[in-house]
Formats: structure tokens, sequence, C-alpha cells
């Protein structure tokens, strides 16, 4: 059984990585041209305007997402594929009298200087003008899914209550209450207090759950629209920013003395700390950006890094060995992405009950 379930995991990921990593999805392949770590990396964790699925004879197959851009003629909308899986600004598509181009999964307005399409100064910084981008890129349609997949959870388990006879949940309920019954206790009762949690329940079980099932898509390296998105430091900035508008908004009186003038401390220890405790509002949410898009990260690095020693020595005979450990990375990931959602909302329930605390002096 485990040397099947051993050959089962060997396949799936020589399958995967050959067919998708290692491909070169702007052009035809180069078997001349030496492997790349960092370009390889770079390119399966940043986002971009497709979803790249393989690669047939050196032809990319992918699936083509929208892209939408305000420029000065106004509002030009087309589909990623204008662009023939170029990434590399050689491809221009023409619209309302406008030429766009896409260099590193960034859009461009083609420049119109002889035969090149792009100009850079002396550093080598593309100079040419960007249009505003509002297209809905990889990361952003798998986000959508996961908010599709969020509501219809929580509808089917609200369901099984509403049909349950004896109150008691049944099917996905079953799954559900124990989590939702585990941020209550454990998150939201002993952080926040039994007067003012359930004010702040939904947001805790939506942060949680919406971190989580997040984390959970972007492991699956076989479902089609799966993305790195709490990789991305974008997403972690926007979740921490709403704590951060959040803690800042209930804060108390209190909670403002004790920032800006501790009771009980002598006036130039006051006047020493208040600096301090001043950027520890901020450096709160830093924190929490920095640590989901981190760990996150970390994890596909690894596992992809693991993978590239294979083509880095050129030896077939090291394939064992580093499949092996990406399995374990990957068995370790499955408990990293639940543990990073827990202290994501963990500490965001810490810092919004230390904002509404009651203070006797």
């Amino acid at each position: 059984m485990l040397l099947r379930f051993s050959r089962i995991c060997t396949s799936l990921l020589l399958l995967l990585f050959s067919a998708n990593i290692f491909a070169n999805p702007a052009e035809k392949s180069d078997n001349s041209k030496e492997f790349d770590v960092n370009e390889m990396i770079m390119h399966h964790i940043k986002d971009s305007h497709e979803f790249h699925i393989m690669d047939i004879n050196g032809h990319a197959v992918s699936f083509p997402l929208p892209i939408i851009l305000w420029t000065d003629n106004g509002l030009v909308t087309f589909l990623s594929s204008e662009f023939n899986h170029d990434d590399s600004g050689k491809v221009i598509v023409n619209r309302k009298n406008q030429a766009f181009i896409k260099y590193h999964e960034k859009i461009f307005y083609a420049a119109q200087t002889g035969e090149k399409n792009i100009i850079y100064d002396s550093n080598g910084v593309v100079l040419n003008k960007k249009p505003l981008d509002l297209s809905i890129t990889k990361m952003v349609f798998s986000m959508f899914i996961s908010m599709v997949l969020l509501v219809l959870i929580f509808v089917a388990t609200a369901r099984t209550y509403s049909q349950s006879r004896n109150g008691e949940p049944t099917g996905l309920g079953k799954f559900t209450e124990p989590l939702v019954l585990f941020i209550k206790d454990e998150v939201a009762l002993p952080m926040i207090g039994e007067k003012n949690y359930q004010k702040y329940m939904p947001f805790l079980l939506t942060l949680f759950f919406f971190i989580w099932i997040n984390n959970v898509m972007g492991l699956i390296p076989f479902f089609p629209f799966s993305a790195n998105l709490s990789g991305n430091i974008a997403f972690t900035f926007v979740l921490a920013v709403i704590t951060f508008i959040i803690t800042t908004l209930v804060a108390n009186k209190d909670y403002w003395k004790h920032i800006f003038w501790m009771p009980g401390l002598p006036v130039p220890m006051k006047l020493f700390l208040a600096p301090i405790e001043f950027l520890g509002i901020f450096i709160k949410p830093i924190s929490l950006m920095i640590r989901l898009f981190a760990n996150i990260s970390a994890g596909h690095i690894i596992i992809l890094s693991l993978i590239s020693l294979i083509f880095i020595f050129k030896s077939i005979l090291l394939a064992p060995v580093s499949l092996f450990f990406s399995v374990f990375i990957s068995l370790i990931e499955v408990l990293v992405v639940a543990i990073q959602a827990y202290i994501f909302t963990i500490l965001s329930a810490m810092y919004i009950g230390s904002a509404i605390e009651e203070h006797e002096h």
C-alpha cells in the first residue's frame, strides 16, 4: 500500500512539473537555453494575465482572462490570448487607435520609435507609459472562486441546521461547526472577552475561512484555477489594513491613553515610550502582512527549489531524493496553511481586544 502511494505521488509530481513548471509559456522550448531556477520560481509564484496549463509540442495551452484597461481613449477590454502567450513585448494589440504590449506581466503602451516596442533608460528601467490596469488576473480570478466557495460552504452549512430535526448539523455542518466553535472558544472569547466577542465573530470567521480556503487552493497542483494568492503581498496587505482600520475605529480612550500617556509611569519614561507605542500601531498590521506572505511564499519556493535540483545537476538519480523531500514539504504545508490562517485570525482578535479593553486604574 505504501509502495503504491509513493508511486502515485512520484508519477503525479513528475507529470505536474514536466508538463507545467518547466515549460516555456511564451514560445517554443529552447533546449540550448540554460535552466534558470530564479526565473522559473518567480514565474510560478507571481501573478499573470492567464492560467498557463501546459505545453503541447512547444505550444502553450492556457486559459485566457479578460484584460481591462483605462486608457487615454477610455475603457479598453480584450482577452489575454490576444498577446499570443507573449510576455516579451513583441506582440502588439491594437485597440481604439492605441497599441499595447505585455512585458513581464505588465501592460504598456507600445513605443512608437522605429522597430522597438520597448524603450529603456540607462538603468534598464522601462520608460513606456502604462494604462490603468484593472484586469482580472489569475489571482483575482482565484479569489473570486474562493469567495463563491465560501458562500456555498456556509449556505450549505446553514441548510443542514434548518433541515435537522434535533438541531444538530448533518453532512457539511459536522465539518464546519467544530471550526466555528474553535474560533469562538479559542480565539474570540479569550482575546476579545465575553461582553463584545459576538460583534466581531463574523469578521473573525470570514478572515479565518477566507485565508484558509485560498491557502488550500494554492496547494492543489491539478486544480485548474488555483493561484498562490496568500503569497501575494498585495492580498496580505489588504487583509492587514482591514484589521488596522477596525482596531483604530473601535479603540476606546483607554487604548489611546496607554499609547500616548501611560498611567503610572514617570513623565520621562512616558515621553520615551510614547513614540515607540505609536509606531507599534503600524508595526502590528505590518507584521500580520509579512508573516502570512512570507510563510506561504516560502513553502512554494522550497518545493520548486527541491524539484529544480534535478535539472541543475542534470541527473535523474537525484529525482527520488528530490521528490521525497518535495512530498514531505507539501505535507508540512497542509498544516502550515491552516496554522497561518489561525495565527492571522488570533492576532487580529488580540489587537481588537486590546483596543476595546476597559482598564481600571
